[in-house]
């Protein structure tokens, strides 16, 4: 499967999926992207102390924290912002994480749980860097997709 292909299959599963199975892929996903360890390598120069301490406390709370909230963090880590390039790649991964998460809280749109499971799969290219034109040949990016598939998939008997 080319990354085309993965990206509109992604966009039928979303769309297809219930508000029950889009919810807990939401959330599974989110904590995923934001998941401890990530933002060891926020250095000091690259966030302020504010904008750490808000990213922290908003991965910490992920499930539980209000989007109201979660509007109040993301406005501190944007401001505290440091650098214009090169901002720690953990950072970037939990910061693309929150932003379609704080949406999604907000309005409940199909297309914010889109952009979080297309940011899951750049988080897993990252580490394995997928081929393009065969984008599940490697065994964490065919597991990322079978993660998504079965979270979002109604039950019952799978096709492809």
């Amino acid at each position: 499967m080319n990354y085309g292909e993965l990206e509109a299959d992604v966009l039928r599963l979303v769309l297809g999926a219930t508000d029950g199975d889009a919810r807990a892929f939401a959330e599974d996903t989110v904590t995923r992207l934001v998941r401890p360890g990530l933002l060891g390598g926020a250095v000091e120069d690259e966030l302020t102390e504010e904008a750490r301490a808000a990213l922290a406390a908003a991965c910490g709370d992920v499930l539980t924290i209000s989007a109201a909230e979660l509007r109040d963090k993301l406005a501190v880590i944007y401001d505290g912002i440091l650098v214009d390039d090169d901002l720690d790649t953990g950072v970037l991964t939990a910061v693309s994480a929150l932003a379609p998460w704080k949406s999604y809280l907000e309005q409940n749109r199909r297309g914010e749980l889109y952009e979080l499971a297309i940011r899951s799969i750049e988080d897993v290219d990252h580490e394995v860097s997928a081929d393009l034109d065969d984008f599940l040949a490697t065994p964490e990016m065919a597991a990322e997709y079978d993660r998504i598939r079965r979270l979002l998939e109604p039950a019952g008997p799978r096709h492809g």
